[in-house]
This record gives structure tokens, C-alpha cells and sequence, in this order.
């Protein structure tokens, strides 16, 4: 399983606790573009730095690969979708991942992924 990087942001906060309970259940992987998605955020304050990378340091990172680039591209000739949606949709195709997210109807036109939303299966 790959986690994408706004589950990663709400695994964060206080309120989200079942979440980060189904994390460490579920030990899942993550995109190297979502290591860029949340640290890279502009106003993103060094405490909140910290903890991401601190978070991120207990999962294991998914790298992408040339293969990956081309499923990508592939994905955004058909459908308009952000750069990072089609490279961490491509990350999961590559490597037969499913997809957790909030978002999941950003993802569920794309044949042969998996996505679930485990903030509808764990949280209030």
C-alpha cells in the first residue's frame, strides 16, 4: 500500500489519531513525490518540518523509475490531473500498490488502481 501526501499531512494532526493508528497497523509506503509534496509546502514552519520528516523516517520510501515517467505521462494524455497525482498514481501502478487517500475520486477513473479512503473506514 502507498500513502499519499495528504494523508501523510492529517496523520499529523491531533485529531486524526485513528489514522495514525491504521498507519502503524498498516505500515504503508510512500511516494517519494509526496517526501517533495509536504516538505516542500512555502510556509511549511520548522517544527512542522521536523515532525513530517520524523513521520516519513518510520515508512519506507518508493523511488521512481523510468517506467514510472512513462506511466505518468500516459496517465496525464488522458485525463488533465496534477503532476504529482500522476506520478504517485504511477508509483502504484508501477509496483502493484493500492492508493490510501482522501481524494480517491482524483484517482478511481484510472483502470487497474486500487484506492481506498481510510479516513472513511477509521475516523468519526
Amino acid at each position: 500500500m502507498l500513502i499519499d501526501s495528504n494523508l501523510i499531512i492529517y496523520a499529523l494532526q491531533p485529531q486524526y489519531s485513528e489514522l495514525q493508528e491504521w498507519i502503524i497497523d498498516n505500515e504503508p509506503q510512500y511516494s517519494i513525490i509526496s517526501r517533495v509534496e509536504v516538505l516542500g509546502f512555502a510556509r511549511i514552519q520548522p517544527l512542522e518540518k521536523q515532525a513530517i520528516t520524523d513521520f516519513l523516517e518510520n515508512l519506507t520510501v518508493i523511488y521512481l523509475n523510468e517506467n514510472s515517467y512513462q506511466i505518468a505521462i500516459d496517465l496525464k494524455q488522458q485525463r488533465k490531473m496534477t503532476l504529482g497525482d500522476a506520478l504517485i498514481a504511477a508509483t502504484c501502478l508501477e509496483h502493484n500498490k493500492v492508493l490510501a487517500t482522501r481524494n480517491t475520486a482524483d484517482f478511481t477513473w484510472i483502470q487497474n488502481l486500487e484506492v481506498i479512503n481510510p479516513l472513511e473506514m477509521n475516523c468519526p
